[in-house]
């Protein structure tokens, strides 16, 4: 019996089975990590991620044409980053009139200053970019600052932080003209007309004008004044439609309360946008200049632009083999000893024939009588 149980111990193998486990055997096979080339294609899509996000903000900011209200709220957050990164706000003369009578209470007011802070954070800022000034009223008008004096976002916000509510009645009509007369002017830091700057006026107000808006803004409109109304709360819908530019669904926008005007700034956003043309495509030469919905082609320093208005040549100035007299480029040269040969031809064949008809003369008179001969050779 025992010699037969002893055939009964190759049970063992079982300890065998448990080693090629241990041995971890399918380890090697993490020879499949040349799949790690995927980590690489995780590497890519990483920036789709970042595209998503502009849906959200066009999203929101299309139902709005006219009104917001406090449900739109979550999808605010993600609509500021994405604009920046979507268009180039174009070159603006831009000036916030903004309402601060009694009605607008001091938590309130500052809500409108973070709007006006979020606006200032989608535009291009700059001397040779979007200048912004800030006309404050109530019964009174008081300009905060010209379009000339900041040149730069964080002076701009700081500026903007610092404006304290004038609390009486509700002028905007003498706002409009304070502004038209005194901040869109040359000397404030409007540039000329012939720049093709847009000048932009946002109107916000939380009431019913106490003085007449109908003939100021008309004048301001006709002054090339692009304006935009917009109303929070017990606004008069008449007086917003009144003072904005036409058409009425771009320019008039009205929100429920102050806690909701910061949603606005995606939707001006948009509007304020300009398309980077030069980014779409161009064919400059050297350098493409955005001019919002179009461009056009810059030379670097030492050329000039050629007549196609794409490529550029080097100034005359600049090059070593011309000098400095305009008639002197190899072209007038070359035309020049051409005019030159062609003169000397035509008095090389004048003299040669002139000289044949003396010879013809002087032979022919050869042959004559004494008497002409001596008429000839005197």
């Amino acid at each position: 019996m025992f010699p037969h149980h002893r055939p009964v111990f190759p049970v063992q193998p079982p300890v065998v089975p448990v080693v090629p486990p241990k041995l971890t055997l399918t380890k090697p096979c993490v020879t499949v990590r040349p799949k790690v080339p995927t980590p690489t294609v995780t590497t890519t899509p990483v920036p789709p991620p970042a595209l998503p996000s502009t849906t959200p903000t066009t999203m929101p900011t299309t139902p709005p044409l006219s009104t917001l209200s406090a449900t739109t709220s979550p999808a605010a957050p993600p609509t500021h980053p994405a604009p920046a990164d979507v268009c180039k706000s174009r070159p603006l003369d831009l000036v916030f009139i903004i309402d601060s009578s009694r009605s607008v209470r001091p938590a309130e007011f500052e809500k409108v200053k973070v709007f006006l802070s979020d606006m200032v954070d989608s535009l291009d800022v700059g001397v040779d970019a979007t200048h912004v000034g800030l006309v404050n009223y109530a019964s009174t008008v008081n300009i905060e600052f010209l379009l000339k004096t900041y040149a730069n976002k964080a002076d701009l916000k700081r500026a903007i932080s610092r404006v304290e509510p004038l609390s009486t009645g509700t002028m905007t009509g003498l706002a409009i003209k304070t502004a038209m007369e005194r901040t869109f002017t040359e000397e404030s830091g409007a540039r000329l007309a012939n720049k093709n700057i847009p000048k932009v006026a946002f109107i916000v107000t939380d009431g019913r004008p106490q003085d007449k808006v109908e003939e100021v803004s008309a004048s301001a409109r006709a002054a090339g004044i692009e304006m935009y109304a917009v109303g929070v709360d017990r606004a008069d819908l008449r007086s917003l439609q009144a003072m904005a530019s036409q058409p009425l669904e771009e320019h008039v926008f009205y929100v429920e309360t102050y806690g909701v005007i910061e949603k606005l700034t995606s939707k001006f956003r948009e509007t304020l946008c300009g398309i980077d043309a030069c980014a779409l495509g161009h064919d400059c030469e050297h350098e493409c200049v955005n001019n919002y919905k179009s461009y056009y082609c810059k030379c670097r320093e030492g050329y000039v632009l050629n007549s196609d208005k794409k490529t550029c040549s080097q100034a005359k100035e600049a090059r070593g083999d011309l000098t400095e007299d305009a008639c002197m480029c190899e072209a007038q040269i070359a035309f020049q000893k051409k005019v030159h040969h062609s003169i000397k031809e035509i008095n090389g064949k004048h003299i040669l024939s002139h000289h044949c008809h003396a010879c013809v003369l002087f032979t022919s008179s050869f042959h004559r009588p004494s008497r002409q001969t001596n008429t000839y050779a005197v």
